[in-house]
């Protein structure tokens, strides 16, 4: 861990001392990781956690002698543990506030006794031991760089040496080399979102807010004020004890719907604090709240006002973008707005349209705006249909011949998983097109335009149901129908009473939401607030349609959070409750309701990359239906449900509500499917379920172990050997399993895999044999089917997830002499 702390932890210096850890989600998230190995070290590895180290660590500590119990001897402010090394001097001394520990075992026990201080005890103790691997090995041990060969060279030492000091030493190291390097690559996912703000951008953000606050109907805030109006040379307005923590000034923060707030504004984020001190000019400095990057996202997540406000002001000072068509140049005629519903239907032959204002909305600009939707839409197309006449405002605008637009990964997979707070917006990727002629295709979707925008209602159906003649699949007729204006008018369709009209703008919005440009526009014209109104809808193929296009346009996290903020979530978990649940044969009734279903899990699955979607799944009680659906025969409603239940397994509350409910049962049972899909989406759910020690007990009892053992045997499907090599790895976690796996071949397979595989399953072949070589005997059968040479090999390689798992699977099997060879 002492390349961790030098090169990742976030250190900030006192005036002339050592410094200290800042308080930053990242060094956090170190701190936990070298806690938990401490709190395991002893269970995992006994031995090694009874070996003395060469110094003593010591640091000041806030634990009080009363919270020291069995196995401790106390005599006034002293105590010391009733274990003492070979010297006879205890392994534990706390005097005068000081701790002097010589064991990981006295740290493991030391941890649990500090309960929840012990995130401040593991702070002050690497605060004090800057370098601990020379403190408990000596200084030949040193912090290891991680050069490619710095392993082989360790195991080498191991085997020259035959001291059984030495051997534990290095055995220690390799152990400790191990937590570095999952230490730096924890710090690596970090980096990307590392906020690492200073005083200027500060200042700047909040004389930005103030010009906008006061006691105005429309300002965004009441009022914002820094709690100190000195400032140090440096710029910070907090004191200088404070500074050394990387805090940079206090504000008040008044909203207009909520109490005040007391915020701290810090080099790693802005954050509640504990507010001003009772009868003291001092604040409490504690940090009660996540780290958000800046003022304006704090503010967004805790006042509805501020945010309703912010986009007032968003609409009048930011300029719309320009967007250039993909087609040849035409002119647009001036439509003058009159307060009076105008005729769309008088279109020309010389390809003279009406193009809204809304159409900006279809930059790349605004497909990358990552902004919350105003309610409604800035300029909506006039249908006879409708009850009510809206104007339009447009205006002149020659379009010049541009790049046609084609997107990165544009019919993604929806199983890809990642949280809310690591993903990005997708990207249009453009290529510039010099020819500039159009297919056939495109002008016979103009010619329908006139009749979409301009026809009665019985003219307006038979319009969409020529629009799907055409292939919507194709890229040509997507962009044909968001550039020539239609986009805005099937959207307005959805807000009318005419149900037929209704449902064929739905089909054609789900077959062309496959686009991402079009994914973007629809959530940038409102669409998605009128989807999520269609579900409460009494007919049942407008709810089916609605729910199946909100499954892929809730493809980027915008749009997911849409859905939650209209109440989506709940309406779609509402239609997860069908009678027909586990029929074989269905009813036309019942095949429509379980339809219905699988529409919803499709878009649950959607919106449920994001953690608060997920939240609000569960408080709809999404668990349970899911777990009804899921003992069902029908692997296309199967699909999304497991698909949301593997997405959502990697919060704790899932996995326990999917051992609780019974559901590792079918994830095992559906291992056998014959669907590929199915099969992977079981596996990766047991993948991250398998976390639990229960859990893996459970996949064992249901007989689950030798169907991942038989889909080894299906290594081209990348994405489901990923998958079963996942669940595998976690599986052999627990003993029993590893002995059930050894009688399935599993370990002759898993070494059979070693080459020629994507990093992603080497990573979890890897993991598994690790796992699998905690025994002797499979450390042999490693050996014996050629493991060792592949193995080892994989010590040259980058990337970090790989390199943590082989070095403790090479470390596991070079305890055995004949593998030293």
């Amino acid at each position: 861990m002492g390349s961790a702390l030098a090169r990742a932890a976030q250190w900030t210096a006192a005036g002339s001392g050592t410094g200290t850890l800042e308080i930053t989600p990242l060094n956090e998230s170190l701190l936990n990781q070298i806690i938990k190995f401490v709190e395991d070290f002893s269970t995992r590895h006994p031995q090694e956690a009874a070996f003395v180290f060469r110094v003593p660590l010591e640091w000041k500590t806030q634990l009080s002698c009363s919270e020291f119990g069995e196995g401790y001897e106390i005599n006034g402010s002293t105590v010391q543990s009733e274990a003492k090394g070979e010297d006879g001097q205890p392994l534990l001394l706390l005097m005068a506030s000081t701790f002097s520990v010589r064991s990981f075992d006295q740290l493991s026990r030391l941890l649990q006794i500090a309960m929840d201080k012990k995130l401040k005890e593991a702070q002050a103790c690497l605060e004090a031991n800057r370098d601990p691997i020379v403190k408990i090995l000596g200084p030949e041990y040193g912090t290891i760089e991680g050069e490619d060969m710095s392993m082989l060279h360790l195991l080498d030492k191991v085997k020259k040496d035959d001291d059984p000091e030495t051997e534990m030493k290095m055995k220690i190291n390799l152990l400790l080399h191990q937590l570095d390097l999952q230490l730096l690559n924890s710090s690596l996912k970090h980096i990307s979102q590392d906020i690492r703000l200073n005083p200027a951008a500060i200042n700047n953000e909040v004389n930005l807010l103030k010009n906008f606050s006061g006691k105005g109907e429309d300002t965004v805030l009441e009022s914002l004020e820094y709690t100190s109006d000195y400032t140090f040379s440096n710029g910070c307005r907090a004191p200088p004890w404070r500074q050394v923590h990387g805090e940079i000034c206090y504000l008040v923060i008044k909203p207009h719907d909520t109490d005040p707030l007391y915020v701290t504004c810090s080099t790693a984020g802005v954050f509640l604090n504990g507010g001003q001190l009772k009868g003291k000019d001092d604040i409490d400095y504690e940090r009660k709240s996540d780290v958000c990057k800046d003022i304006v996202t704090f503010l967004r997540e805790r006042s509805p006002r501020f945010v309703e406000n912010m986009a007032k002001q968003e609409y009048k000072f930011f300029k719309e973008p320009t967007y250039e068509k993909n087609y040849q140049r035409m002119e647009v005629v001036d439509a003058k707005v009159s307060g009076q519903s105008q005729n769309l239907h008088d279109f020309t032959e010389k390809n003279v349209y009406e193009k809204v204002k809304s159409s900006a909305y279809f930059s790349d600009k605004a497909a990358k705006k990552d902004a919350e939707e105003e309610e409604g839409r800035s300029s909506t197309v006039s249908l006879k249909i409708k009850k009510k006449a809206s104007g339009i405002s447009s205006e002149s605008v020659k379009i010049q011949p541009a790049s046609k637009c084609k997107t990165s990964g544009r019919f993604e997979d929806v199983s890809e998983s990642s949280s809310e707070g690591e993903e990005d917006e997708e990207q249009p990727v453009c290529h510039q097109e010099g020819n500039t002629d159009l297919p056939s295709e495109y002008w016979g979707i103009q010619k329908l335009a006139k009749y979409l925008k301009g026809g009665n209602p019985t003219a307006t159906v038979i319009a969409l149901c020529s629009m799907r003649d055409f292939n919507l699949s194709q890229e040509t007729c997507q962009l044909a129908i968001r550039d020539i204006g239609c986009l805005e008018v099937l959207i307005n369709l959805l807000d009318t009473e005419e149900i037929k009209c209704q449902i064929g703008s739905l089909k054609i919005l789900k077959e062309i939401s496959q686009n991402t440009l079009i994914r973007h526009a629809i959530a940038d014209l409102g669409g998605l607030q009128i989807m999520v109104k269609i579900l409460d809808s009494p007919d049942k193929d407008l709810k089916r349609l609605a729910a199946e296009t909100i499954a892929n346009v809730a493809r980027f996290k915008r749009a997911r959070r849409i859905v939650r903020q209209h109440g989506g979530i709940k309406r779609l978990v509402e239609l997860l409750k069908c009678i027909s649940v586990g029929s074989t044969s269905l009813t036309p009734y019942q095949a429509k309701d379980t339809e219905i279903a699988r529409c919803g899990a499709l878009a649950l699955w959607s919106c449920s990359k994001s953690i608060k979607n997920k939240e609000a799944i569960r408080k709809a009680g999404g668990i349970p239906l899911l777990a009804r659906w899921l003992k069902c025969s029908h692997a296309n409603i199967l699909i999304p449900v497991v698909g949301t239940l593997q997405e959502c397994a990697s919060e704790p509350s899932y996995r326990l509500a999917i051992r609780t409910e019974g559901m590792v049962e079918n994830l095992v049972k559906n291992l056998s499917s014959e669907h590929e899909e199915l099969q992977m989406h079981c596996a990766s759910a047991i993948f991250k379920c398998a976390e639990d020690k229960e859990t893996r007990d459970l996949v064992r009892q249901h007989g689950g172990l030798q169907p991942l053992s038989v889909l080894l045997g299906n290594s081209e499907n990348k994405q489901l050997l990923a998958a079963v090599t996942g669940a595998i790895w976690k599986c052999a976690v627990s003993g029993e399993n590893v002995s059930k796996f050894r009688e399935y071949k599993v370990i002759e397979a898993l070494v059979g895999l070693l080459t020629d595989q994507p990093e992603e399953v080497l990573v979890n072949i890897v993991g598994a044999l690790g796992e699998c070589c905690q025994e002797p005997i499979n450390r042999t059968i490693i050996r014996k089917c050629g493991g060792i040479p592949p193995l080892v090999k994989l010590l040259t390689g980058t990337d970090q997830a790989l390199l943590v798992n082989v070095t403790k699977a090479v470390g596991a099997c070079a305890t055995e002499p004949e593998n030293m060879m």
